[in-house]
């Protein structure tokens, strides 16, 4: 068994997950009323495509789709499109769906630098005003105003913006906590904190510790009348890249993270936080349950098995880059309720899936003894092979089991945001392949 496994991940290596295709080739069969996506689903689901954009990426209106909100009615989703990378260009459009009817595709606000979250307010009620970060700045618009874009005000002034320095991801996440404040998340520059191939810092990384504290999350203390201070504290350390955040019911704050991308197909494994206040995880020092980073071995600036490595709570699969999540509160999947819906949008074995995790009271994945997650076993076709987790994981319900390139058929999955509509459908933003899908029961 143990030969079989080598040989698996010998024959995917770094890159084997490529994408031929863009679209998807559909035929005749709907998924409850929408033309169907030829992708593999678990039984009782389909995906419906709602934005199928031409193969041609200068010709897209919508270019690439980050994150996906309902508007009030069940028919108006709101969309953030990056446009670009690194670059001006970015977008907030008005999807308007209707069964049998062509989408409507309305832009609402234009010339944005990368936007990517977007929320309703801490009181996530649908219909109020939406909040919307791009680099340099939050803010919140009226998307229901006859001018969305002179409701505009700025929120957060100082966010992350790489055309003023240079050491944090582009791309921001943010969420509010039980008490209001915004929590906003700082990605780290590089995949390990290298310079020129060498440790960036000597008793610490300079990327993540040093004056302008990337890798981690900060806090805006809420001031009241809807109003944040314009400062930070510094929640949590060591997050290389959290994009994937989500608060459940019960108050726990849970964060995915996308580890280093170690050249190994199994190795490092994603992990499965719970945010806690001064805590410090381990990027780029520690990966895994108590692995130590190679490269920074020898500065000894952490003990991976002390105390002062905050371990995560389950591992992810590796490579899979967890990029949202939310906990299904629908009425269409009552085998969902409740339970932790997770984007896993990496271009390795183990990504493009949506996987489904039942939850504690407090919103943590169950453990599954001797669990095992699943990787596409070649480059392109949905075949898949089961390997095991080297510590605490969970196993979840794939909803999208066959969603790797499959030559002819349809390209690989690469979702980023999903909502829950009003009606329980789940609808997700495909970034890769710009298009707009609908998760709903198994019908035609």
């Amino acid at each position: 068994m143990k030969t079989k496994i080598a040989a698996l991940l010998l024959c995917l290596g770094a890159g084997s997950a490529g994408a031929a295709e863009r679209v998807y080739h559909t035929t005749d069969a709907t998924c409850d009323g929408w033309p169907r996506a030829p992708i593999g689903m678990a039984k009782g689901f389909c995906a419906g495509i709602v934005v199928a954009p031409p193969e041609d990426f200068n010709t897209r209106t919508i270019r690439l789709p980050r994150v996906i909100l309902p508007l009030p009615g069940g028919k108006d989703f709101l969309v953030t499109d990056t446009g670009k990378w690194n670059a001006a260009g970015g977008a907030l459009f008005r999807i308007t769906a209707e069964r049998g009817k062509s989408t409507v595709i309305t832009p609402l606000l234009t010339d944005l630098y990368m936007p990517h979250a977007m929320s309703y307010g801490p009181d996530g009620k649908i219909g109020g005003k939406v909040y919307v970060n791009e680099q340099g700045r939050v803010f919140r618009f009226d998307p229901l105003a006859a001018d969305p874009k002179s409701t505009i005000e700025t929120v957060i002034a100082d966010a992350p913006d790489t055309r003023t320095r240079y050491n944090f991801h582009p791309l921001s996440s943010f969420i509010f906590d039980t008490n209001n404040d915004m929590l906003l998340s700082v990605g780290a520059p590089s995949d390990q904190c290298l310079k020129d191939g060498k440790p960036d810092g000597t008793s610490f990384c300079a990327q993540s510790e040093g004056d302008y504290m990337a890798a981690g999350i900060r806090r805006y203390a809420y001031l009241g009348d809807g109003k944040w201070s314009p400062t930070f504290t510094v929640m949590a350390r060591g997050l290389r890249n959290s994009v994937a955040m989500v608060r459940h019911s019960s108050g726990t704050l849970m964060q995915a993270e996308n580890s280093e991308d170690f050249s190994a197909a199994d190795s490092p494994f994603e992990e499965l936080n719970v945010l806690r206040q001064g805590a410090h995880y381990g990027w780029p020092y520690c990966y895994d349950m108590t692995g130590i980073n190679p490269a920074w071995a020898d500065a000894h600036v952490m003990d991976c098995n002390g105390p002062a490595y905050t371990q995560p709570v389950r591992l992810l699969p590796p490579h899979g880059a967890p990029l949202s999540m939310l906990y299904y509160n629908g009425a269409m999947f009552p085998q969902l309720r409740g339970k932790l819906l997770i984007a896993l949008h990496g271009y390795r074995p183990a990504g493009a899936r949506i996987a489904a995790f039942t939850v504690d009271r407090r919103g943590i994945p169950l453990v599954t003894t001797n669990a095992q997650y699943d990787m596409y076993a070649t480059p392109s076709g949905d075949e898949t092979a089961s390997l095991p987790y080297p510590g605490p994981a969970s196993e979840p319900l794939l909803l999208t089991p066959g969603w790797n390139n499959v030559d002819g058929v349809h390209p690989r999955g690469s979702p980023v945001g999903m909502t829950v509509a009003q009606d329980g459908a789940i609808w997700v933003a495909e970034n890769n392949n710009g298009t707009i899908l609908r998760i709903a029961r198994d019908k035609p």
